[in-house]
């Protein structure tokens, strides 16, 4: 049976590896890292289906700043082991980090993603024509859900990190590049 739970310490090295395997390593490219590089996920929104041991999904969201002063956050990456995409994981994960972020309080959630397959947890592309992102990105693949009536609405600006420093970001980051590279 898969358990869908809080990530923990251990699970790292595991969650990293399914991450190279899913997204190889253009994913340190991508304008979506820039704002989750240095930066700790949002607490308690970091989760991870795990199936005999082993991790086989993963989903993080991190604080960021929808324009001027209008919190929110990024998802991502969501990431299931190829052997078991098709079956229902990344759904949900999907409904369990809405589900958590809207209980924690959060009032936004926004990713970069394929507009079909987030459409059904309602995330829609008209929500974000305000914003951009601080590099290059797909209009059509940026999306929103607002989990409070009006978070997103009108909002306009950049898309900017914001949330806790991670200290040993610095070490990890340069490695993952020299890994990428």
């Amino acid at each position: 049976m898969i358990e869908i739970r809080d990530e923990r310490p251990s699970d790292v090295a595991a969650r990293e590896m399914l991450l190279d395997t899913c997204f190889g390593p253009a994913r340190f490219l991508k304008t979506s890292e820039r704002l989750r590089e240095g930066r700790l996920p949002a607490i308690g929104l970091s989760l991870v289906a795990e199936l005999n041991g082993r991790v086989v999904g993963t989903v993080r969201l991190w604080h960021v700043e929808a324009g001027h002063a209008r919190p929110a956050l990024l998802l991502g990456p969501l990431a299931v082991d190829p052997l078991l995409q098709g079956h229902g994981l990344g759904s949900t994960l999907m409904w369990a980090s809405i589900g958590r972020a809207r209980a924690l309080g959060h009032g936004a959630i926004t990713l970069i993603g394929d507009a079909p397959y987030y459409a059904r947890f309602g995330f829609y592309g008209a929500l974000m024509d305000g914003l951009s992102m601080p590099g290059p990105f797909e209009r059509s693949r940026l999306l929103g859900l607002n989990l409070r009536k009006g978070a997103l609405d009108g909002a306009a600006g950049i898309l900017s990190a914001s949330g806790l420093l991670d200290e040993a970001a610095g070490l990890r980051t340069a490695d993952e590049r020299r890994r990428a590279a």
